[in-house]
Order: structure tokens, then sequence, then C-alpha cells
């Protein structure tokens, strides 16, 4: 059973930066796209972005449009380990981030994921 874990969450000012990481353990995840979403108080978990690997273990990350230009993606496949590199961040960034699994390559839905870790809190105040 594939065990999700993130960490390095914080309270961050406006215009902060914050890296987050997950790392997976007890299974392989070769096969799988690793998704990072977050989720606010009232609201629907969001698609943050993903990163996925081919089998040299090349990287291919993609991102959701609302942080296209300010969060990086990164990881490595061998290590099971992915960051969210998060920059300039604003007060609606504020929510517990979290990362998961999917089979899909191409799915941003939340509900397509599994092995959810327990999140990481972002708190961005103004």
């Amino acid at each position: 059973q594939v065990h999700m874990e993130e960490s390095g969450g914080g309270l961050v000012q406006v215009g902060d930066s914050l890296r987050i990481s997950c790392v997976a353990s007890g299974g392989d995840i070769s096969d799988y796209k690793l998704g990072w979403f977050r989720q606010a108080p009232g609201k629907e978990r969001e698609y943050v972005g993903s990163i996925m690997w081919t089998k040299a273990g090349t990287p291919y990350p993609s991102y959701a449009s609302s942080v296209k230009g300010r969060f990086t993606i990164s990881g490595e496949k061998a290590k099971k380990t992915s960051y969210l590199q998060m920059n300039n961040l604003q007060p609606d960034d504020t929510g517990v981030y979290y990362c998961a699994l999917s089979l899909s390559y191409v799915s941003t839905d939340p509900g397509t994921y599994y092995h959810w870790g327990q999140g990481t809190q972002v708190t961005v105040s103004s």
C-alpha cells in the first residue's frame, strides 16, 4: 500500500515563496502520475498541477492556469519524491495542499486520484 506524505507548509506573507514536499513510501509509483491539489476552507479540492516521468526518469510537469508561471513542480521518480515550489504567493493560494497518485495521465479530476496524503497547510497573510 502506497503512503503519501506532504510536508513544508507554513505561514507566509504575500509575495513570499515556499517549497513543499511529497514523499511516497510503501510501493512503486513508476506507473502513476503524481498530482498536487489544494483545498481552501469551504471550497472544493482544486487541481494545482502534476508530474509524470518517462521510464528513464525524465520529468514532465503540468500546471493549472491559476498557478502557471508562479509554481514549479519537480521531483525524482527513483526517490519517489516531488516538490512544489510556490513563488509570489497570494492570499488565494491559502489552503491545505495535498499530493496523490493517478493512473490517468490526463486527468485533473481529484476523483481519479488516490493514495491521498494528510496534507500540509499553507497560509498566505496579507
